[in-house]
């Protein structure tokens, strides 16, 4: 495929409307290294409309391409026809507009083939299944024997429950307000039994 058919040097183009077209084939969709598209036959209609400080083109596409099925992974042919119009403007301020594509000046030519690809998968549904019956039997069969029924959310919350006990963190939290109590508040009066251990340890501090 030649690739130079899809970039157009704008520069020696007269202001006014400039027609092109193209046909995409499988061939398209091999350069790119990532594509849900694998296949695929389209008709592209590019109408360039050249101004004194911008430039605005009209896609129409139509056409049918492959992609995989998301219920059986197995390839399925989608019909896709639809409008795009992007506005290069003339300009050295980068813009977050999707819909506009700054051409700064030391450019003098458009590279339009990412833009082919990205107006033909936006242009498939969100989900792309086959019909009824169609989907390969096998292939279905084949993934349902790595199906893993693992715990639903509410299981697992009761799970995560029973390993920590909110009242064993209250215990927790109360021996630990003790102890605070007999460490850093030794000069208090306190009415409560002392531990034999601290009470050992403070016999043998009074003899050094």
């Amino acid at each position: 495929m030649d690739e130079k058919q899809f970039i157009i040097p704008f520069v020696g183009l007269k202001q006014g409307r400039h027609e092109f077209e193209f046909d995409i084939t499988d061939a398209f969709f091999e350069t790119f290294e990532y594509s849900i598209i694998q296949h695929g036959n389209v008709h592209i209609d590019f109408t360039l409309d050249k101004k004194d400080t911008m430039m605005v083109g009209e896609f129409q596409l139509e056409g049918s391409v492959k992609t995989a099925c998301d219920r059986c992974n197995d390839t399925i042919e989608v019909p896709i026809e639809g409008e795009f119009r992007l506005v290069y403007k003339f300009d050295t301020v980068e813009s977050e507009d999707e819909s506009l594509v700054v051409i700064y000046p030391e450019e003098f030519e458009l590279h339009i083939k990412d833009s082919l690809l990205e107006f033909m998968s936006v242009l498939l549904p969100s989900r792309t299944v086959h019909a009824e019956g169609e989907c390969n039997e096998d292939m279905l069969k084949l993934l349902s024997e790595y199906v893993v029924n693992s715990l639903g959310d509410d299981d697992l919350d009761d799970d995560l429950d029973d390993d920590f006990d909110d009242d064993d963190f209250d215990d927790d939290d109360e021996f630990f307000e003790e102890e605070q109590d007999e460490d850093f508040d030794d000069d208090q009066p306190s009415d409560k039994p002392i531990d034999p251990r601290w009470a050992a340890l403070n016999n043998l501090s009074s003899k050094n």
